[in-house]
């Protein structure tokens, strides 16, 4: 299957990925999801998916270099020596010398200054160990600092992002910043597959409802979308979006679910001040 590439900042990654939070031992999963035909990866520490997903990626047979990687390391190891060591060990559990995208994956709680947590960063990426970094989970005000700070160039913010819950101030400065923007959560976690809306445009589209929610996220452009399945089936119709396009007034319609509650991923006490 010919996925369209996104490209950003030097950066050209497929328009949409494989999740793999709460896959668990996830091996034959990710093997699955790269037969059908998936080339982006989507893991964290945090998931304890990254021993699964590098026996996944050997198990495919799928060369490591056809494979856009993505991992993150987490809140806790943000100072500078454990957040080194945190990249050597995400490395050896992915059974690689590099991620393609290595992410910050949420903001500091413990005080950590940003500017120790960036250059940490840089460095992974300077000594090849990521060839592009990015950060996930920042308001607009932690982006600005970050790229401030950063002595390598962010590519990617990676956040929260589907029909119910309205992210178009932060997608407009991705887009003026020059961020491509990485969108999690894609299907709400399942709460959208009882919208009647989404329904009403599945059915006159023939798509499956899921379909037509990432395709709303694509078809914005400048957002590659995060969906997860364990299930063949639902893998491959996750694939199959770039064939259709939605007319403005689907578009529109969709817009026009954002609800004040719509926000899933709001740990307290780690969560910002979101925009």
């Amino acid at each position: 299957m010919n996925i369209p590439k996104l490209s950003s900042r030097g950066l050209d990654m497929p328009a949409i990925a494989f999740g793999t939070s709460q896959l668990g031992n996830c091996g034959e999963i990710v093997a699955t999801a790269l037969k059908v035909g998936y080339r982006h990866l989507d893991t964290a520490w945090k998931y304890g998916t990254e021993q699964g997903v590098g026996e996944g990626i050997k198990a495919s047979g799928v060369p490591r270099k056809d494979i856009f990687l993505v991992t993150k390391v987490s809140h806790e190891y943000l100072r500078a020596d454990a957040f080194a060591k945190s990249v050597e060990e995400s490395l050896q559990r992915l059974r690689t010398d590099y991620v393609d995208l290595l992410f910050v994956h949420w903001p500091a709680i413990d005080g950590t200054p940003l500017a120790e947590t960036m250059s940490a960063l840089a460095k992974a990426k300077r000594e090849g160990k990521a060839r592009h970094i990015g950060v996930a989970n920042f308001n607009i005000a932690m982006i600005e600092d970050a790229m401030r700070l950063c002595p390598e160039p962010l590519a990617v913010l990676q956040a929260e992002y589907h029909p119910y819950l309205d992210q178009s101030k932060v997608l407009a400065f991705c887009r003026k910043a020059g961020l491509a923007f990485m969108a999690y959560c894609p299907l709400g976690r399942g709460r959208l597959f009882s919208d009647p809306v989404l329904a009403d445009i599945a059915k006159a589209r023939g798509k499956t409802l899921a379909q037509v929610a990432l395709r709303w996220s694509v078809q914005q452009g400048n957002i590659v979308p995060i969906p997860r399945s364990s299930n063949p089936q639902h893998m491959a119709e996750s694939l199959d979006v770039f064939n259709f396009s939605l007319t403005e007034g689907e578009m529109r319609r969709i817009h026009a679910l954002a609800r004040p509650d719509g926000r899933i991923a709001n740990p307290a006490g780690r969560a910002p001040v979101w925009d």
